[in-house]
């Protein structure tokens, strides 16, 4: 053949792979994609330790439910507030209202869920099982809503912050991050916002409409309530005294 001629016709063999190299490369690319899954977890569970001490010590800045209220135009009015200038009656209504065994269980209200399933099941008044720790973790961590995920992760938080924080750390953040109102969170926000004064002088009647809106905050005022979130925070209100004299709130003091 002469030089710059080329011969289509002649037929240049291609590579074959080995069969043994077409498993090995699969292998290959499946351990690649568990071991960065691996590294993934590994550094999840790295930063999500760091941020639950940190905030044992340090009042967290922003929640994500904070950031959705006020990339939906409403604010946010908060005021951090230590639970030593919060007057008592605000965490004996929390307890009250939310989690009557608060200061017994180690996160999880295994009694208070079953109780909740069964009343819905019944077709009675919709609510959750889910402890005052439970919510603290969802607040703090999270954002709102449902989902398998969420409620994974919500566990997870809240075994850390059970272990890590303890239960005066827990209802202190938690009186603190709650949402009271649209775009008010915090137990003082509240009360500066309903009754003009700050949390450390809460009555028990005041605590208890405060305690009464946390479920709905959104939908329930603390203000004129009507219905049956007036009659709910009466309700709350006569059992702060029981919280204090059955010593539900003894964790806390």
């Amino acid at each position: 053949m002469e030089p710059g001629n080329v011969n289509v016709g002649t037929h240049v063999p291609q590579p074959q792979l080995n069969q043994r190299e077409r498993p090995r490369r699969k292998r290959g690319l499946v351990g690649r994609v568990l071991g960065w899954a691996v590294r993934a977890v590994v550094a999840f569970v790295i930063l999500s330790i760091f941020m639950v001490v940190l905030y044992r010590f340090v009042p967290p800045p922003i929640t994500l439910t904070m950031v959705g209220d006020a990339l939906g135009g409403h604010g946010i009015d908060k005021s951090w507030r230590p639970l030593s200038q919060i007057d008592p009656n605000m965490a004996r209504a929390a307890i009250a209202g939310e989690d009557s065994r608060f200061c017994l269980h180690n996160g999880f209200d295994l009694q208070a869920i079953e109780t909740a399933y069964a009343r819905n099941a019944r077709g009675g008044r919709i609510r959750g099982g889910s402890t005052i720790s439970q919510q603290t973790a969802k607040n703090v961590f999270l954002i709102q809503g449902g989902g398998y995920a969420r409620k994974a992760l919500e566990a997870y938080f809240t075994v850390l912050i059970e272990n890590i924080w303890g239960k005066r750390r827990i209802m202190e953040v938690y009186l603190n991050v709650a949402e009271t109102g649209i775009g008010t969170y915090g137990v003082d926000a509240a009360s500066r916002r309903y009754f003009g004064h700050d949390a450390s002088h809460l009555t028990p009647d005041e605590a208890g409409r405060i305690a009464a809106v946390l479920p709905l905050p959104k939908k329930r005022a603390a203000i004129a309530p009507r219905g049956f979130t007036r009659r709910h925070g009466n309700a709350i209100t006569r059992r702060v005294g029981v919280v204090r004299n059955d010593g539900l709130d003894r964790c806390l003091r």
